[in-house]
């Protein structure tokens, strides 16, 4: 360890040398590298912690450099986890890097956790959540916790020290019809920073011991009118019990009884096969991308202007999740039982992000 590198912390009575040893010694998961783990994993990289393990398969779009500003212009359509191995690199040679260029499931959960000492979920979705919560009361790992919506963020920490988990704090997983609306489900681009920078933060002080853990806190920032409030939650035993993944981590209706991946509406399109394509998204997200030949009929217009569909044919229904397709789905199923009726799962945000 180069010591003259981080004599600004070192030299910090409450922190020194043997703190930077820990962080040395340590070994930290980081799920995602996008608005959330980009901040997190610089920081980390720059601090000196010893081994940085990164959990990403998405590719660099257009609409990601508003907040995951470790990418450029020229980094579109490559692999986010090749881009950021290559720039934590050059940022310190010392750490050891190990990129798992897959997305968390239940089947490699526990395998990849089970190798570090904590978890940093920068994910942005409910099912990878629920599945970090799980992996980690298993192992008897902690896992610092973000997330993002709009304007605000949140913080905790979870299972440290038989401290409270996630299932505490929210117990169950929300339905798919109580998840926000992906239409709804932007955030302004500095959020992510800020809210990066703080698990960052929690995750030194779980490695080093220094300050007061967010165990058993839930904080929340209020960009607007940067504002923090601290929420206290306790732990119930009974979550501590787990020893067993769940069967499925997955939403209601994440998976409709009919769905094709975008791999396979791109092998449709390249085979010149006729398909209908029926795009659920509002008017103004439709302008601003579509799939050619595609029809646009808004979820909320859908029951109205069912005839512009030909309904003796298959149709591919798709808006930008696959949340609000397969809301169009289950709607068109009960006006058309016998129509064949396919979801494009992951719609367009998965699209735009898959490496070809």
């Amino acid at each position: 360890m180069n010591t003259h590198r981080y004599i600004r912390q070192t030299s910090l009575q409450d922190f020194g040398s043997i703190a930077q040893q820990k962080l040395a010694d340590a070994s930290v998961l980081v799920v995602g590298v996008g608005g959330l783990g980009i901040p997190v994993l610089q920081y980390l990289n720059a601090m000196g912690v010893g081994t940085l393990g990164m959990v990403e398969q998405d590719c660099i779009d257009l609409t990601n450099l508003q907040r995951q500003v470790l990418y450029n212009e020229n980094d579109i359509g490559k692999p986010k986890l090749e881009v950021a191995l290559e720039k934590l690199k050059l940022q310190n040679s010392q750490t050891q890097l190990k990129a798992h260029a897959t997305f968390l499931n239940r089947d490699n959960a526990l395998q990849i956790i089970s190798d570090y000492d904590l978890v940093v979920d920068a994910s942005d979705n409910f099912p990878t959540r629920y599945l970090i919560n799980d992996a980690c009361v298993i192992l008897k790992k902690p896992f610092v916790y973000g997330a993002l919506h709009s304007f605000e963020g949140q913080v905790s920490v979870f299972n440290y020290n038989h401290g409270p988990t996630y299932r505490c704090l929210f117990p169950k997983m929300p339905s798919g019809m109580e998840i926000p609306n992906c239409n709804d489900n932007g955030v302004l681009g500095v959020i992510p920073g800020i809210v990066g920078n703080l698990q960052a933060l929690e995750t030194i002080k779980v490695i080093t011991g220094i300050g007061e853990v967010l165990s058993g806190k839930l904080l929340i920032f209020n960009g607007l009118n940067q504002s923090f409030q601290k929420i206290n939650f306790l732990l119930k035993p009974e979550n501590l019990l787990l020893t067993v993944l769940e069967d499925s981590y997955e939403t209601d209706s994440c998976i409709p009884v009919r769905s094709i991946t975008v791999n396979e509406l791109q092998e449709l399109i390249k085979s010149d096969t006729a398909i209908q394509v029926v795009d659920v998204r509002s008017t103004t997200e439709y302008a601003t991308y579509h799939l050619p030949n595609s029809i646009n009929i808004p979820l909320e217009e859908l029951e109205n202007r069912v005839m512009e569909i030909n309904l003796k044919q298959s149709v591919y229904l798709i808006c930008q999740s696959g949340r609000r397709s397969a809301m169009a789905q289950d709607k068109l199923s009960q006006i058309s039982p016998n129509t064949n009726l396919y979801n494009i799962f992951g719609g367009i945000n998965t699209l735009l992000t898959t490496c070809f």
